[in-house]
């Protein structure tokens, strides 16, 4: 017999440990070889004063098993708790969330019958990297983060999963006709990865057509891959039209270490209650036997819960007012199928290694260990943020043009991202928060030390500057965006 695997193992908030502990009886009963090791994470570590809601004990754990099967936890409100999930994502690593989409029809109710898709998720960066700041009384900012060795590990892992998983098509979601630099790095690389692929067909969609393709013709997508922010949204869009994002699992992978949970809350509305769902997790799971190389067991606890959905047993949420069973009843009509197959629904056959051991790609290595790339990175000016409550647009140029120097020019000032000096439209609404931006003279001595003396004079002329942005040229091309309207 072969040594039982040890994974990590959190019960969670609300209904989790109810959901939990049936996944974990469906486990037992398959025959599948794990050793769970529980940990505490969640609401109540939170208020037993760990602010990041994990010990760390169970960081011990998380990084020795390098498996984790998670139910679902609560994030007090209040008091700037930051989401546990986001803090494991990105502190282990976990780049590529990876869900599945698939209708149930005629069992489960959906308006689209034939979903059958893929939602690969970069996890780990974009606007989830949560730096947020507050400027001024008026206006915060939140940084979105998009790297290039970013882009190309999520990406490839996407290509790699439609190659695998004999996948046809992978489509990109993005909002690169807005965000050039951010969203437009992300649709280049995947651009740049799709000519190693060439079996696969490949398409690229704006994201808020892209979405409404999703909720409207869903079949006619395979394999999404898409910036985390997005992916967050289509993939609970895409759950949802299936019949219920009660159903859906989730992997989160990484180099060394990957998660697994379902993809909800955890509802502590009906906590105690014994009529959650555990399907979402058992699909987190079934998706954790699969990497860890229990296949066997993958398959036969899916085709036992295709056959419990087909012979009509449903918990509450699926049953929609009909005949339903619990959370534990639900658990055992699962284990009183296990060997048996679908007959409506096309059995399923899992093979080891269609997940993360046969991803034939390197770790992304350390920036220090990179190659430097071939780019020559120059100062082009510096794009000064200044809180002004007194002064109207012209006033304020007038000032800035007093103090740009020899080396300097004024060439803009924007609110919002909208053109207001030289030459703005009175219609347009400003707030105290003014980007005004400098641009070197040609024949200028580009330096950081001509910015500092631009801010001393700012500085005492009485200007209030917030930040500072430096702008740069890569082999010539502009590292930065234009003002609306410049």
């Amino acid at each position: 017999m072969s040594e039982k695997r040890q994974i990590t193992v959190a019960r969670g908030d609300g209904i989790g440990p109810e959901i939990m502990d049936a996944t974990l009886k469906i486990l037992e009963f398959a025959g599948a070889m794990i050793e769970p090791e529980f940990i505490d994470i969640g609401e109540k570590v939170y208020l037993s004063g760990e602010t990041a809601g994990i010990s760390n004990e169970a960081w011990e754990s998380l990084r020795r098993t390098k498996v984790f099967l998670k139910a679902p936890i609560t994030t007090p409100q209040g008091g700037g708790y930051k989401s546990l999930n986001v803090t494991i994502r990105k502190t282990l690593g976990l780049y590529a969330n990876i869900r599945p989409n698939i209708s149930y029809h005629p069992f489960v109710k959906t308006k689209h019958p034939d979903v059958n898709l893929i939602i690969v998720r970069e996890n780990e960066e974009d606007l989830y990297a949560g730096i947020e700041h507050q400027h001024t009384p008026e206006v915060v900012q939140c940084l979105k983060l998009i790297t290039k060795p970013g882009c190309e590990k999520i990406i490839r892992y996407a290509f790699e999963y439609a190659v695998k998983n004999n996948r046809k098509k992978v489509t990109c979601l993005t909002k690169d006709n807005i965000m050039k630099l951010t969203d437009g790095l992300f649709h280049k690389t995947f651009n740049e990865i799709a000519e190693e692929y060439p079996q696969i067909e490949t398409d690229h969609w704006i994201i808020d057509i892209g979405i409404a393709k999703i909720a409207d013709t869903p079949q006619e997508f395979d394999v999404i891959v898409m910036p985390n922010l997005y992916g967050d949204i289509a993939s609970d869009v895409a759950a949802q039209i299936t019949g219920s994002v009660g159903l859906a699992g989730s992997a989160n992978i990484g180099d060394h270490v990957a998660m697994f949970e379902a993809i909800h809350g955890s509802a502590p509305d009906i906590a105690g209650k014994g009529i959650a769902n555990p399907s979402g997790l058992l699909h987190g799971a079934i998706m954790m036997l699969v990497h860890i190389g229990q296949a066997e067991a993958a398959t036969k606890i899916h085709n036992a819960w295709l056959k419990t959905i087909e012979d009509g047993i449903f918990t509450a949420d699926i049953a929609k007012g009909g005949p339903s069973v619990g959370t534990v009843e639900f658990a055992e009509a699962v284990i009183e199928r296990l060997g048996q197959s679908p007959t409506t629904f096309a059995p399923v056959m899992y093979k080891v290694g269609l997940e993360k051991n046969e991803i034939k790609y390197e770790m992304s290595p350390l920036a220090k260990d990179r190659v430097k790339p071939d780019v020559i990175q120059e100062l082009d000016g510096v794009d000064v943020f200044v809180l002004n409550n007194t002064y109207t647009s012209d006033e304020l140029g007038e000032q800035l043009e007093s103090v740009t120097g020899e080396d300097l020019e004024l060439i803009v000032i924007t609110n919002r991202g909208v053109k207001v000096y030289p030459g703005g439209f009175p219609e347009t609404f400003t707030t105290d928060h003014w980007r005004c931006r400098f641009q070197f003279k040609a024949n200028a001595d580009k330096t950081n030390k001509e910015i500092l003396n631009l801010l001393q004079r700012i500085d005492d002329a009485g200007l209030h500057c917030i930040k500072t942005e430096n702008l740069y040229t890569f082999n010539g091309e502009k590292g930065y965006s234009l003002g609306q309207g410049q």
